[in-house]
């Protein structure tokens, strides 16, 4: 899609050098970058410039429907992407609040199904949102965070895309997804792939026509290691967007938490030009 290389050209021609202390590296910078994604036709946004591993994409937000804080449990869903976070980040070996081998914290699922309250009880937020979708009340704090300011220390990362706000008029659903930090050659991919899909499963479970998503990104950066491959990809025609098919039987909120797998997606006319292998920075 034009509107990545439109933003991997300005990262290109008007970045600036920041430093990340997590990482130890440079990236080249820009703050402040939106996309939108009308999904009404049944598009998803993968990647077209290199090829999009769409399903693990898929898996990681089954794995945050379902509350997941076990890099073990992402990888029977089909998944790797928690492995490195989980068992190779040495902040968070050395956390005294790692339970051990693939505990990723409480990050991202842990956040959006089991929220603690001041008084210690647990807040399920998606299960509120779906449950005020499926009613018709849009309150407009139709949201689910990711990330709790009074945790972070509780989990191996903070999440980089991290509300989700879901709005509904005339029947149907928009969402507007917040990110913090966008890894854009590796992980932007992953981050659009997973905005459509939310957008279009829980407009399927809530009976909505699924619309329009906005995505807004505060700090997009490649990493110094990422430059010389990402300027290969930038030199790249992008194709159209191909369809995401969902199995109809998917109609509730408990059949993702239970018996949906990555066999019921399909994507349907994607046409990519070849893989690009990038360096993930722990």
């Amino acid at each position: 899609m034009q509107a990545y290389l439109d933003l991997g050209n300005r990262i290109l021609n008007e970045g600036e050098w920041v430093y990340n202390d997590r990482t130890g590296k440079r990236c080249l910078t820009v703050l402040q970058h939106h996309f939108d994604y009308d999904v009404s036709q049944g598009h998803i946004y993968l990647l077209t410039t290199k090829q999009s591993y769409w399903k693990k994409a898929i898996a990681e937000m089954l794995g945050y429907i379902r509350g997941y804080t076990s890099a073990e449990d992402f990888r029977a869903l089909g998944t790797d992407t928690w492995d490195k976070n989980a068992n190779e980040n040495q902040q968070w070996l050395n956390n005294p609040n790692r339970t051990g081998v693939d505990d990723i914290g409480r990050c991202y699922g842990a956040q959006g199904r089991d929220w603690k309250a001041p008084d210690g009880s647990s807040i399920d937020q998606l299960r509120t949102v779906y449950e005020h979708l499926r009613a018709g009340n849009d309150n407009r704090i139709l949201k689910v965070c990711f990330d709790n300011p009074g945790e972070r220390d509780l989990a191996c990362l903070n999440a980089c895309m991290h509300t989700h706000t879901f709005s509904t008029i005339g029947g149907k659903l928009y969402l507007t997804s917040d990110q913090r930090s966008d890894d854009v050659p590796l992980g932007h991919g992953f981050n659009q792939v997973q905005v459509c899909w939310f957008l279009m499963v829980m407009a399927q479970i809530t009976g909505l026509k699924a619309t329009n998503a906005r995505h807004n990104i505060v700090n997009a950066h490649v990493y110094s290691d990422q430059i010389e491959p990402f300027k290969v990809q930038m030199q790249r025609t992008p194709f159209a967007p191909p369809k995401l098919w969902i199995n109809p039987e998917i109609k509730t909120l408990e059949d993702l938490e239970t018996w949906v797998t990555l066999d019921d997606f399909k994507i349907i006319g994607y046409e990519h030009h070849p893989a690009i292998k990038y360096n993930f920075s722990v």
